[in-house]
């Protein structure tokens, strides 16, 4: 069955990244949700209803829990459910039409299967089968080595080193004196995708959904990495939660350092 879907999910994806290019040429309808920085576009919502459409028809026992609202209200990943971000880094696709990726995580049973990461201004593909490995355009990932924090570049966005509402900024300065480089993209899926090709080599983010992170950690860790919440902690895959995404052996010293 996981390679049946694979062939479909392929296809639509590429599908769905080529109606979101055409969409380059036209003007979008844009919204606000929760802040004046949590975005959605027509095309966000469209893209979801391409890939629920196209679900529901070839697989009808599935379920479907998605950003914009469309799919089911679930309270666990009982059978199997895809989950999906249509555009995840939607102020990136709004005001730099780069820098976004539709995501896209097929898990049964709670259990990640399936994991699809397209950045669509690049067509880059990066997916995963449970058990059979990593891939970008069809080129396998080598698995992940280990690294220290010193020769490491971080994913952590500036709000979190700064005052905020989440974390005492103090807890996570450190790693940003002692780490090689930080960087931030706006996409969780991108910069999961960049862990488990070696761009990479954490990322650390407070409060993230489900459809940010479904499709990035099968991939994760289908090379070797690790991905829990900023405890050390397995993630709830019904639920917000904070998102600690690292190569082995980087993950244990940055979650000592934290612990500390």
């Amino acid at each position: 069955m996981w390679n049946e879907i694979d062939q479909h999910m392929q296809h639509w994806i590429r599908e769905a990244g080529e109606r979101i290019r055409d969409a380059f040429q036209t003007k979008l309808k844009i919204e606000t949700k929760s802040s004046p920085s949590d975005l959605v576009t027509n095309v966000d919502r469209e893209i979801e209803q391409f890939f629920i459409e196209r679900i529901r028809r070839t697989y009808p026992t599935h379920h479907v829990l998605g950003e914009e609202g469309f799919g089911d209200q679930l309270e666990a990943l009982d059978g199997t459910v895809w989950i999906i971000d249509p555009i995840d880094g939607t102020m990136n696709f709004v005001h730099q039409q780069r820098h976004f990726a539709i995501s896209v995580g097929v898990f049964h049973d709670g259990v990640g299967m399936l994991g699809y990461i397209y950045d669509v201004a690049f067509d880059e593909l990066y997916y995963a089968q449970k058990g059979k490995g990593a891939f970008l355009n069809g080129t396998p990932l080598p698995p992940l080595e280990k690294t220290s924090l010193d020769r490491a570049i971080i994913s952590l966005n500036a709000t979190w080193v700064t005052e905020n509402r989440r974390i005492d900024p103090h807890v996570l300065a450190p790693l940003v004196k002692k780490a090689r480089g930080t960087r931030s993209y706006g996409s969780a899926a991108l910069e999961m995708a960049y862990i488990a090709s070696g761009k990479l080599d954490a990322y650390i983010t407070l409060r993230l959904s489900p459809w940010d992170i479904a499709g990035g950690m099968v991939i994760v860790e289908e090379v070797g990495g690790v991905v829990t919440n900023l405890y050390g902690e397995p993630l709830n895959m019904i639920e917000k939660s904070s998102v600690f995404v690292s190569k082995p052996g980087l993950h244990e010293e940055i979650l000592a350092m934290i612990k500390r």
